[in-house]
């Protein structure tokens, strides 16, 4: 295994021409096989609202929650660079309260760098918890913990002024000091363009194949998430297999056929006479 991934090597990998490989995780188990299988960035994502938690959009999932994720996850991972997203209200209210609950998802759980999502009107934010030595990844175009209340679950960049909102969020993120952007849900044409104007690195999800890297939801990828979004891709139905397995495990109980001799441990013949000579006794 190579040494661990840092920021300035997934910076370095743009300029190299290098496509960056994102896929989010959220426990301990996937965390090693996504890490086993060479990504580079492992997102904790808010996403984990939905698909670990039942919820219907990412808004509900908790900062506590997404540090046990983070924690989950960072245990597991040797060479990805991690990535913790803040959960809806935990950068919002305040530089202060930004840069407080970046150092818990650093501390206590062991992320290598935060996401958040907004353009220039969280530059400030994103500048104070980069002073704090804390490295930060933007999230501009579909932003989900806005959408679900807002702006709504919509394709942007569409038009010349939505465009240009995007380029100069983009501009004022790289400015600030973000290591890298998140594009998601963008016209493939304004994707690209940012992502050729831009120092930093740009990964897309659903904004075509002009970015810099990709990112896709680890559930919707396996097919495990029954609500993957349009521009997503199931590389295997996991679910199905899944299911396949655990309907042989509960037909072969219910005949008798697991567990098999090779599943089973014996006690030595001795001990156990000795042990029916004394329960005898007992009842």
């Amino acid at each position: 295994m190579s040494e661990k991934l840092t920021a300035r090597d997934i910076m370095r990998f743009k300029k190299e021409g290098r496509k960056i490989v994102m896929i989010t995780a959220y426990d301990y188990a996937f965390a090693q096989i996504v890490d086993q299988a060479g990504v580079d960035i492992i997102l904790v994502g808010d996403s984990a609202s939905m698909v670990m938690m039942g919820y219907r959009d990412t808004r509900f999932v908790t900062l506590s929650d997404m540090i046990t994720f983070c924690k989950s996850v960072s245990r597991g991972v040797e060479r990805a660079f991690v990535v913790g997203d803040m959960p809806f209200m935990s950068y919002q209210i305040s530089r202060e309260q930004a840069v407080r609950n970046a150092g818990r998802m650093v501390k206590e759980g062991m992320v290598d760098a935060v996401k958040l999502e907004g353009g220039k009107e969280y530059v400030g934010t994103v500048r104070t918890i980069v002073d704090a030595g804390i490295p930060v990844m933007g999230h501009i175009g579909l932003t989900p913990q806005s959408a679900a209340t807002s702006t709504g679950y919509r394709l942007t960049g569409k038009d010349a002024d939505d465009a240009v909102k995007l380029f100069e969020d983009a501009i004022a993120l790289e400015e600030a000091g973000a290591f890298a952007i998140v594009l998601e849900f963008v016209t493939a044409e304004v994707a690209e363009y940012i992502s050729h104007h831009l120092k930093i690195p740009v990964i897309g999800i659903g904004s075509g194949p002009g970015c810099d890297g990709q990112v896709l939801v680890l559930h919707d990828s396996l097919g495990l998430y029954g609500k993957s979004p349009p521009f997503s891709k199931k590389y295997v139905d996991l679910a199905s297999i899944a299911r396949e397995a655990v309907s042989r495990y509960r037909s072969e109980v219910l005949e008798g056929l697991f567990p098999a001799e090779e599943h089973t441990k014996h006690m030595k013949r001795e001990e156990f006479e000795e042990f029916l000579k004394r329960v005898r006794t007992l009842r």
